[in-house]
């Protein structure tokens, strides 16, 4: 993967959607798989929002913010999705005082390697900035600044320090000026690769009612919170886990040789176990190029330990499975 010791990512596959009105919280914390009501101001959380059989419609960070001296929430997603979810959500209001909409504050990516030497490398203010409030921060703190909300993005490296940062203004020069140290426009699908080795899944359009949370790990990353209370597919995704029936988990993969594939999409497209050419074993979840093709995959879990994967069809291209930065469970399911 693409190795630098800053660079900032103009995220555009991804959009922000605004929550607002007295009762937005409320509202939130009964449609998505996390505790809202409970999310303490300076810290994001990673949700799921499913339909009644628990599949997942979309994937979410969300955060609190101030917009005209009013609470409002905010949620990051896949910009394909955007407009989906608010419909849907839109739906479920009835009596409630909340209002849904399309923000239009922009996403950049922003990383920051502690690991490697300042000398010869170009640095802003937006920049300066991240290095300075990364040295003491942890994924899904959220810091607020005069140009907008930096929220703390998980990493599979200590040394790397990710963050989300959504501009309140996109024009301004301190945003201008940061977009300019990106090197050859590759930097934003680094920044997808960085989230795939991370082990942190997004739904978009492709993937959108396949998928139960646990297949997506969001039980092992902090997304479902099973003490909540009620929201749709609860119980499709709480007897899951009490009952221990979670067959199928997302796997970490590269592809070394995937040809002139382009890794944008690749997402729903079926995997094969070598040597079994009938039948799809599972999907890509998400795939982005950075030196190689890295890929999040579902599988079955009484795959992993002894099966080969193959790309698209069963003599594909090999994908070579690596550890994901956290505990899967495989051992124990």
């Amino acid at each position: 993967m693409k190795h630098l010791s800053r660079f900032v990512a103009p995220l555009n596959d991804l959009a922000v959607i605004g929550i607002s009105g007295p009762d937005a919280a409320v509202f939130l914390h009964g449609q998505l798989t996390h505790d809202i009501t409970g999310m303490a101001s300076d810290r994001a959380r990673l949700a799921g929002y499913c339909t009644a059989k628990g599949r997942l419609l979309g994937s979410m960070v969300v955060w609190s913010g101030q917009k005209d001296d009013a609470s409002v929430l905010y949620a990051l997603v896949k910009a394909d999705i955007a407009s989906a979810l608010i419909k849907r959500l839109s739906m479920f209001v009835l009596r409630a005082k909340v209002t849904l909409q399309l923000s239009s504050l922009k996403v950049l990516g922003i990383t920051v390697d502690h690991s490697c030497s300042d000398e010869n490398t170009a640095s802003t203010d937006l920049l300066k900035h991240a290095a300075v409030i990364s040295a003491q921060q942890k994924p899904w703190d959220v810091v607020r600044s005069a140009g907008g909300t930096w929220i703390a993005a998980p990493s599979d490296d200590r040394d790397t320090a990710r963050w989300w940062f959504v501009a309140s203004d996109p024009g301004s020069p301190s945003v201008q000026a940061a977009l300019e140290t990106t090197g050859n426009g590759a930097d934003d699908e680094c920044w997808r690769a960085a989230d795939i080795a991370a082990g942190l899944p997004w739904i978009d359009a492709a993937t959108q009612d396949i998928f139960i949370p646990q297949t997506l790990n969001l039980d092992l990353i902090d997304g479902v919170s099973f003490t909540k209370g009620c929201y749709p597919g609860q119980e499709v995704v709480a007897r899951s886990h009490y009952r221990g029936t979670v067959k199928r988990r997302m796997a970490y993969g590269i592809v070394a040789q995937a040809g002139d594939r382009s890794a944008g999409t690749l997402a729903g497209t079926d995997i094969y176990k070598t040597g079994s050419p009938d039948a799809p074993c599972g999907r890509i979840i998400n795939a982005a190029s950075c030196d190689s093709l890295h890929v999040l995959i579902e599988v079955q879990l009484s795959d992993l330990p002894t099966q080969e994967f193959r790309l698209e069809k069963a003599d594909g291209p090999v994908i070579e499975l690596l550890p994901l930065p956290y505990r899967t469970k495989v051992d124990s399911e």
